[in-house]
Order: structure tokens, then sequence, then C-alpha cells
């Protein structure tokens, strides 16, 4: 984003001379322009961003158009999201997706009081807890869809992220363990346990890691498909229980 549209988005956002010198004081001394406003636009919806949570990126939009079009004509699904930071896919879902039943989880208790202001108006639960640890034991077998931004940065390349992320957001966010997949293959493994027959895992990886994510759909059981979305350089695998 360039200057120019930056100040646009804090003038219009600042209520008062003083909250708009704040806010860009705030933004100069290298927070989250995200965080500053208090909002993302996300796939076309406004999504609430508390200072100190993971912010959206747009490359994530790409676990979006597959499950809309997965779900569509199907009477109220269960929708899953873990990891979920501020719950941006699920609150797109619920609001382009009617009769969603929608459950986020993250292990940030910062995460997760965001993301509940976020799906609350649709009527979705947010949980605090470890992946399925965190989800009411009721949903096992009866999941629709799991989707997953989990944390897939290789621990070694944090040092090397711009300040805004490695400063301001969680590392436990960031994070993935010495290949960048750790928490993926966690997600992965547990997931045909919750999925109901014919449900869908979508997790969200990077082009370079795409073949690592897609082998950990395979050893768990799972299709696996590396999908696309070139106009947000977005990269997922989305599979389901083979047979």
């Amino acid at each position: 984003m360039f200057a120019e549209d930056e100040a646009a988005l804090l003038l219009a956002e600042a209520s008062s001379p003083a909250q708009l010198a704040e806010m860009v004081d705030r933004r100069v001394a290298g927070e989250p322009l995200e965080h500053v406003l208090g909002w993302v636009d996300f796939a076309g919806v406004r999504v609430g961003v508390d200072p100190g949570v993971f912010v959206p990126r747009r490359r994530t939009e790409v676990l979006v158009a597959p499950v809309l079009e997965h779900l569509r004509g199907r009477p109220s699904p269960v929708v899953v999201e873990l990891c979920c930071g501020t719950a941006a896919v699920g609150a797109v879902l619920a609001a382009r997706a009617p009769g969603v039943e929608l459950h986020v989880a993250d292990l940030d208790p910062a995460a997760v009081a965001c993301a509940r202001r976020n799906v609350a108006p649709a009527g979705g639960h947010a949980h605090l807890g470890d992946l399925y640890e965190a989800l009411p034991p009721a949903l096992r077998g009866r999941v629709d869809v799991v989707v997953a931004n989990a944390p897939y940065v290789p621990t070694a390349a944090i040092a090397t992220m711009p300040p805004e992320a490695r400063d301001h957001e969680p590392r436990l966010a960031l994070d993935g363990g010495a290949d960048g997949l750790d928490v993926q293959r966690r997600v992965v493994a547990q997931a045909p346990a919750w999925l109901a027959p014919g449900g869908w895992l979508l997790v969200e990886t990077s082009r370079q890691q795409a073949a690592g994510t897609t082998a950990a759909f395979l050893a768990a059981g799972l299709t696996a498909e590396v999908v696309r979305a070139e106009d947000v350089d977005g990269t997922a695998v989305v599979g389901h229980v083979a047979g």
C-alpha cells in the first residue's frame, strides 16, 4: 500500500486531530496499519483486528472461494477454522454462506477475544485451546469443512521477516518449527477424526512448502490437491478422506 493510501485511511478513521496524530505516531513507530486502524478488509468484509493479534494477509483469501463452492446447497453445514487469529476466513464464510454453524479456535487468548467479536454477529462460536482440543467433543465426526492458516514460517526465517510482523504479531502465529510444517502436520493428522463423510480440509501453505503439506495429507489418508489464487498469490492444499 502506498503512503497516500495509508494517509487516506487514517484520515477517514480518525475522529479528531488528536486521534489522527496518535494514529500517525503509532504507524511511524512501526505498528501495523491494521492494528492502528483496528480493522482490515478481507475478501470484501471488514474484519476487526486488535493490537498484538496476527493480521490477516490477502493470500489467505485462497481459502474462501473453494469452501463457498463446496458449501453451495448444503443445509446448515458445520465449518471449523483452526489457528483462527481474527477469524477472518470464518467471518467471510459466515457472511456469504448463511446457515453455517461456525466454530473458530486459537491458542492465543487475545486472538480468541478478537475472533469472538468478529463471528458473534453471525452466531459463530470462538474457543480457546490447542487445535481440535479447543472444540466441543460433539463436533467430532460431523464437521463439513476444516480450514486452517496454521503458522508455516520456519523458525530460522522469523528473524528475516518485516519488523511489523516479528515485533507486533505473536510468535506462536508465525513459528511453524524447523521446516515450517510442524503445526500443519498436527492439523492434518487429526482431521479425519473430526471430518464428516465427504468433509474437506483446507490448509494454507506456500509454493515452496506445498509438497510437504501434500505429503502430510497423504500420510493422514486424505486426498490432496494444490490450489492457487494468483490474484492474491495464495497457495493451499485441499483434501478429503480418501475412498
